[in-house]
């Protein structure tokens, strides 16, 4: 058991594919965190514009 644990200890066969994994779980957590923020930014910045278009169309 000793040795098995040595083993898979000191195996890195696999390691990139975590490490590249985890990358991923951390930015797409970050951009469901942000989605809130950049939801409301956008709608304000259509309304602003709805509102312009209709100022000047007759």
């Amino acid at each position: 058991m000793k040795l098995f644990c040595k083993y898979l200890w000191q195996d890195t066969q696999g390691q990139d594919l975590v490490e590249y994994a985890l990358m991923v779980g951390l930015v797409a957590v970050a951009a469901v965190a942000s989605m809130g923020t950049l939801s409301s930014a956008i709608t304000g910045l259509f309304n602003r514009v709805t509102t312009s278009v209709t100022a000047v169309a007759p």
